[in-house]
C-alpha cells in the first residue's frame, strides 16, 4: 500500500485557498484605505513656519500683536517665537546683527524711523507688509484738552520718551520741522511708565507716546490717571509733509463714555508699523508669516495692496506674490517647500520653455528624418533611371547583367548608390541615437534603416553576380 508524500495543507493554507478569503480579503483592503483617507487632514497648515520676531517691551501692544501672530500660526500647527526687546530702534538694531547668524528673520518697527537714517538703510532690509491698524501720536498732560493749535506748544515740557526711541524719533523729525523752531520746547527723555507718572505729577507739560489707542496703557492714563489728550484740528497740514503721517481720529467719549473722556473729538496723528525681515527667511517662512498675519488682521492684504507703498524699503517678492493673488498661490499653499526652490511663476516660465525646447527638438527631429528619407528616395529615383521606371527589388533581384548587357556606366552608378545608401544606413543610425528623438520616436529611423538594407542587400547581390559574369 502506497501513501501519498504530501502533506496536508496547514489551517493558514487552506483559510488563504479558501473563497471566502479570496472575497473578503479585497474589501477589506479597500475599506482600510477608505478609512486612511477619511482619517487625513489635506488642508493646508503652517506647519513648515518657524520664525522668530523682534517686537517691544511685555507690557508694550507690538509684544501683544506678535503675541496674536504667534496663537494664530499655533492653530495652524506652525510656530511663532515672540522676542522681547525695547522697541523700534532696538528692533532694527537687532534685525541687522541677525542678518548674519538668522537667529531671528522678522521684527515690528514704527514707521517714520527711516528719516534718520542709520542701519535702516541697510539693502539687508526688506518690508514684508504694513499693519493695516495704524498707531496714533498721542500727547498727554494734565491740562491738554486745552491745547487746540500748535502754537499752543510754546515753551512747554514735553517728554519724547528713551532717547533713540521710536517715538523719539518721530518726535524729533516731526519737532525738528522749519515751522517749529521758534516754539522753544524743553525736550526730555524718559521710559513710558516714568513719563506718564511725570505728566500725571506735572512734572512735564507732556508726555509724547507711540501706542495703540486701544492699548490698556492709554487707556489707565486717560481713566485713571486723568490725563488728557491733545487735539489739533489743523494735523493735516504736517501729516502731508511726511510720508509716514496720516490723520486720525480719536473719539469723544472713546476711553469713558459716561464722563465722557475724552469730551471732544481729537484729531491726531498716526503712524504705521511695519513688518520688516533681513532676508534670512526663505519664501515659504515669508508667507507662512503672512498668513498668521491675515488670520489675526483681516483687513491685512486689502491695506497693502490698495495704499501706496512710502516707506523706504522694497517690497519682500513674496510678499508682492501674496497681495496681488490676494492670498498664497495654489503651489505656495501646498508646496511651500516647492516655493523655496523657485516662485510659482518661474515654473510657469520653465514649464513655458521646456515647451518650446521640446516642440523646437521635435521640428529638428523631424527635419532630420525628412532629410533622409528624401536622400532614400533620391536614391530610388537614380536606380529607375538606370533600369527603368517601374523597376521593383524584386526585378532586381531576377536581374542577369550578361543577358541585359548593362554598360560600365550603369555598373559605376549602382556602385555609387551603394555607397551612399550604406552612408544613409550610417547616418539614420547615429541619429536616432540623438537626443532629439523623443521616446518611440526611434522606430520611424529603424523604418528608413530597415527600407536601406533591403535596397542595399538586392543591390549587393547583384553587384556580385555583375562580378561573376565578367569573370566567366
Amino acid at each position: 500500500m502506497t501513501t501519498d508524500p504530501t502533506p496536508p495543507p496547514s489551517a493558514l493554507r487552506r483559510v488563504l485557498r479558501s473563497r471566502t478569503f479570496h472575497v473578503a480579503a479585497p474589501l477589506l483592503l479597500v475599506l482600510s484605505i477608505a478609512v486612511t483617507i477619511a482619517r487625513l487632514d489635506l488642508r493646508p497648515d503652517l506647519r513648515y513656519l518657524h520664525a522668530a520676531v523682534f517686537s517691544g517691551t511685555q507690557e508694550g501692544n507690538y509684544h501683544a500683536i506678535i503675541d496674536n501672530v504667534a496663537n494664530a500660526a499655533a492653530r495652524r500647527r506652525g510656530r511663532v517665537d515672540n522676542v522681547t526687546t525695547e522697541g523700534s530702534m532696538d528692533n532694527v538694531v537687532r534685525l541687522f546683527r541677525s542678518a548674519g547668524s538668522c537667529e531671528a528673520q522678522f521684527a515690528l518697527v514704527q514707521d517714520g524711523i527711516a528719516e534718520r537714517g542709520g542701519e535702516w538703510g541697510s539693502p539687508k532690509f526688506e518690508l514684508i507688509g504694513r499693519l493695516p491698524r495704524a498707531e496714533s501720536v498721542f500727547l498727554l498732560g494734565k491740562d491738554a484738552d486745552r491745547i487746540t493749535a500748535w502754537s499752543a506748544l510754546r515753551g512747554l515740557r514735553i517728554d519724547v520718551g528713551p532717547e533713540g526711541s521710536g517715538t523719539a524719533r518721530a518726535l524729533a523729525a516731526i519737532l525738528g520741522a522749519r515751522d517749529f523752531g521758534g516754539l522753544e520746547l524743553r525736550i526730555s527723555h524718559h521710559a513710558v511708565a516714568e513719563q506718564l507718572d511725570l505728566a500725571a505729577r506735572g512734572e512735564v507739560d507732556l508726555a509724547a507716546v507711540v501706542m495703540d489707542e486701544d492699548a490698556a496703557l492709554i487707556d489707565s492714563a486717560v481713566r485713571e490717571r486723568g490725563l488728557q489728550i491733545v487735539g489739533i484740528p489743523q494735523v493735516d497740514v504736517v501729516s502731508r509733509r511726511f510720508s509716514f503721517l496720516k490723520r486720525g481720529r480719536i473719539g469723544a467719549g472713546q476711553y469713558d463714555p459716561v464722563r465722557m473722556l475724552p469730551p471732544v473729538d481729537k484729531s491726531v496723528l498716526r503712524v504705521e508699523t511695519l513688518v520688516v525681515g533681513n532676508r534670512c527667511a526663505s519664501r515659504s517662512q515669508v508667507l507662512g508669516l503672512m498668513r498668521a498675519l491675515s488670520d489675526v488682521f483681516p483687513d491685512f492684504i486689502r491695506h497693502n495692496r490698495d495704499t501706496p507703498n512710502t516707506t523706504a524699503l522694497e517690497l519682500a517678492p513674496a510678499a508682492k506674490a501674496y497681495f496681488e493673488h490676494d492670498g498664497p498661490e495654489l503651489v505656495d499653499e501646498y508646496f511651500p517647500r516647492v516655493g523655496d526652490v523657485m516662485p510659482p511663476t518661474n515654473w510657469v516660465h520653465v514649464v513655458m520653455g521646456v515647451s518650446i525646447l521640446f516642440n523646437v527638438m521635435g521640428f529638428a527631429n523631424r527635419f532630420r528624418l525628412w532629410r533622409i528619407d528624401a536622400a532614400r528616395v533620391r536614391a530610388e529615383h537614380d536606380l529607375a533611371r538606370c533600369f527603368g521606371p517601374g523597376t521593383t527589388l524584386g526585378d532586381l533581384g531576377r536581374l542577369e547583367p550578361r543577358k541585359a548587357a548593362l554598360g560600365p556606366e550603369i555598373r559605376r552608378e549602382v556602385d555609387r548608390i551603394i555607397r551612399d545608401l550604406e552612408a544613409l544606413a550610417a547616418r539614420s543610425r547615429r541619429q536616432s541615437l540623438s537626443i532629439l528623438v523623443p521616446m518611440g520616436g526611434e522606430m520611424a529611423y529603424r523604418y528608413q534603416e530597415s527600407v536601406i538594407h533591403e535596397t542595399l542587400g538586392v543591390l549587393r547581390a547583384l553587384s556580385a553576380r555583375w562580378d561573376e559574369a565578367r569573370a566567366h
